[in-house]
């Protein structure tokens, strides 16, 4: 199989299965481990990739022409745990991405490797678009996910404790305990842990008990008989997860200082306790992944019900992978193999607790965390007073005289809070309706619809109850609202409502208002100081026509609506893109100026991949900013040379959405909700909604695109073999972080 040596025109070869069979070669292979090793100026020239891809009559690609998703999401995580090892991040800080790489590859683990075990139980056939056998990528995530939690664990036992024991921040083994802190810890073990402990003993009366995912378990070996005269040599004894997991030693045994055990030694330590009269011979911690993606019908009557049922499921769905201690015996990790059904390559052993998440502490060292900043209020809205009447210009005033867009972190979150209870409280609001995707019953978001609908304002609340990991907290959310009052819809059966909307109806003058907020991100407090996202403040006529009527989708029943500005999903946002990139296409093959920037956490959809490939060899100037996924290979020779592909990974979680097409001079540049995705594009209510206000057009252009471009410090580039490499600057290059000069610019200048 050859390159299409014309590039732009289709290969006369015919698409058959032997094909894409065929293109199943080594341009798949991502098994290669890499952390920030490998580094490289940002104003390096990258040379391009050799791949042997092929253009078919119907003008797909051959399966060689894609990188495998599960292992992309995979590369990313890697990308997460380097971090931990880059000093310029504050030592608790790098402890704390340890720690989320753990909680990234239990999802990893319970969502997509727990899918591919899916599809390969259902024959181990190889799927579109990357064209590898289920059998494969499960044997490549295997040697990638080893060598990576190998390597999480030495960080952690070779980089991050010995600078936190520096700082004098340890968490003591148990023969680090001296005799007084030794006499505390059996207290606790007897007051505390012993009363919610219950130990299972392993015989023909006890089967092997089903145990919960990711709780931590310990394997006991014993000798002896026990009250009933049996000889029982194994028992498993469960850790409550009501105790926590990092116990702070009392000030009086450490003079004050951070002092720590493990809840894991605690109970290691006195497990005898647990078997008078009996002789324990070992104890060896375990913990045990499931499968936790959810599984509803299309068809289901009650969407809060078969969730709720769905729920209990997840703790105990199918096995993926085993974690056990380093020094614990072949004999053990064997039997727990047996006892769940795993092979040998599922079985990871770590040196040290088998639940990083848990090492998570609020530890009181703020020299050691980052410095904090103002998440700063826009000029628009500081010059507001909220509380003293329409006659002090209200946000509401604010709104009608121009759009306002904020950029979190940077910008605060309190203006959605202040709009909202505004609204509440306003007699002139008639009516508001809110999308919520993550949320929870002590946010003020809730609570101010709850305190509108008690004062008689129509309140309805669009909630995705299959927010992944957080359906219980939204059923919670909607029985809350319902109690209050509210409308409480469940969106879509089939189609998460991911769009972040908010609708304001006022009467002003006689005549209906209405008052719009649009955003990339979620209605969540917490995530607006971690993530960053863009989100829209605006009163004009054709959005809030738009967004009137996407609730009127939401909730009623009919045709699509005839949007007039914003884009929407499952509807019109695909087929717009792929215009949107044809147009650019056009204008380089007349010899015109064609760029497109996007900005998103993932890129997948093949139907998108497709058309940027047709684009690059068009001649379109094409530059991506991908958080995590990216199928697409770029730089590749004939198929994507115009295309680059760049991640940052900082202080902050990525999270905007910025669609940007040059369009001969007649700049388009869209902010929204969805990835490239499948599921976004098809499976999912999205908005996409256009930047229009041209001062606010150059900041989200110059800020959200182009200072991300600019990266030298913080971004990672990737090949067309799959490849990412840490960039750095030249040699007589200034670092630019560009997560860094927003914050520079909350400090100094304002963002707008």
């Amino acid at each position: 199989m050859t390159a299409n040596p014309n590039h732009h025109q289709p290969n006369t070869n015919k698409k058959t299965a032997a094909a894409e069979e065929a293109s199943n070669t080594k341009a798949n292979e991502q098994s290669t481990f890499s952390l920030a090793s490998q580094k490289h100026s940002a104003n390096d020239e990258q040379a391009l990739t050799q791949i042997d891809w092929q253009r078919f009559d119907d003008g797909s690609y051959s399966a060689n022409s894609y990188i495998n998703r599960e292992l992309s999401l995979l590369q990313f995580h890697l990308r997460v745990l380097a971090q931990a090892t880059d000093a310029r991040h504050p030592l608790l800080e790098r402890l704390f991405f340890l720690i989320i790489f753990s909680s990234n590859m239990d999802e990893f683990f319970e969502i997509r490797v727990a899918g591919i075990m899916k599809k390969l139980n259902h024959g181990d056939v190889a799927s579109t678009p990357h064209g590898m056998r289920p059998s494969e990528v499960l044997r490549q995530i295997s040697d990638i996910a080893h060598e990576a939690i190998s390597e999480q664990y030495r960080i952690l036992n070779e980089d991050i404790l010995p600078e936190l024991a520096k700082q004098d921040i340890r968490y003591l083994k148990r023969d680090e305990l001296n005799a007084e802190q030794s006499a505390w810890m059996k207290r606790y073990f007897i007051e505390q842990v012993m009363p919610v402990l219950t130990p299972i003993s392993i015989d023909p009366a006890h089967p092997f008990p089903r145990l919960v995912n990711k709780s931590l378990n310990f394997m006991v070996s014993l000798e002896g008989k026990d009250a009933f005269g049996r000889d029982i040599n194994l028992a498993v004894v469960p850790a409550p997860r009501s105790l926590p997991r990092v116990i702070r030693l009392p000030d009086e045994l450490t003079g004050g200082k951070e002092h720590h055990v493990m809840l894991s030694a605690v109970i290691h330590e006195h497990v005898n306790e647990l078997f008078p009269g009996m002789m324990v011979t070992g104890c060896h911690q375990f913990r045990l992944t499931r499968n936790a993606d959810l599984n509803l019908a299309d068809d289901v009557e009650d969407i809060a019900k078969a969730l709720e049922g769905e729920l209990e499921n997840r703790r105990f769905g199918d096995k993926v992978r085993l974690e056990v201690t380093t020094n614990c015996p072949d004999e053990i990790s064997n039997f727990l193999l047996e006892q769940f059904e795993l092979h040998n390559n599922q079985l990871y052993r770590v040196n040290g607790p088998v639940n990083l998440t848990r090492l998570l502490f609020d530890f009181n060292v703020p020299s050691l965390r980052y410095e904090p900043f103002n998440h700063v209020v826009p000029k628009a809205f500081r010059r507001e007073s909220y509380d003293k009447g329409e006659k002090s210009r209200s946000m509401f005033t604010t709104m009608r005289r121009g759009d306002v867009l904020v950029h979190h972190p940077f910008h605060a979150f309190s203006p959605i809070v202040n709009l909202l209870w505004q609204a509440a409280n306003d007699p002139k609001v008639l009516a508001i309706k809110q999308t919520l995707y993550r949320s929870g019953t002590n946010s003020e978001i809730v609570q101010a619809l709850a305190v509108a609908a008690r004062n008689g304002k129509e309140v309805t609340a669009v909630i995705e109850l299959r927010a992944r990991f957080d359906e219980a907290s939204n059923i919670a959310v909607a029985n809350f609202l319902q109690e209050a009052g509210a409308v409480v819809v469940y969106g879509i059966v089939g189609y998460k409502t991911h769009a972040k909307l908010m609708l304001i109806v006022r009467r002003e003058d006689d005549k209906i208002r209405r008052y719009v907020h649009l955003g990339t991100g979620n209605y969540h407090a917490g995530n607006a100081k971690s993530y960053t996202d863009y989100g829209l403040f605006t009163a004009d006529t054709d959005i809030s026509e738009d967004v009137h009527k996407i609730f009127q989708e939401l909730t009623g029943m009919g045709k699509p609506a005839n949007l007039k500005k914003l884009l929407h999903a499952p509807f019109t946002l695909h087929d717009k893109l792929i215009e949107f990139i044809d147009d650019e296409i056009q204008y380089a093959k007349a010899g015109k100026k064609a760029h497109i920037i996007v900005k998103v956490n993932a890129l997948t959809e093949r139907k998108l991949i497709d058309k940027l490939y047709d684009a690059s060899q068009a001649g379109v100037k094409i530059e991506l900013i991908l958080r995590s996924m990216c199928c697409l290979r770029p730089q590749v020779k004939g198929l994507s040379e115009n295309i680059t592909v760049r991640s940052v990974i900082g202080r902050f979680l990525e999270h905007t959405r910025v669609y940007y097409f040059y369009n001969n001079g007649e700049e388009r540049l869209y902010c929204g909700s969805a990835d490239w995705m499948d599921r976004n594009l098809f499976h999912r209510v999205e908005v996409a909604f256009p930047v229009e206000d041209k001062k606010l057009f150059k900041q989200v252009y110059n800020q959200g695109l182009i200072n991300y471009l600019q990266d030298n410090v913080e971004a990672w580039t990737l090949a067309g073999s799959g490849q990412w490499t840490r960039c750095h600057p030249a040699v007589d290059e200034a670092a630019h972080i560009a997560q860094d000069q927003l914050l520079a610019a909350v400090n100094g200048v304002s963002l707008n």
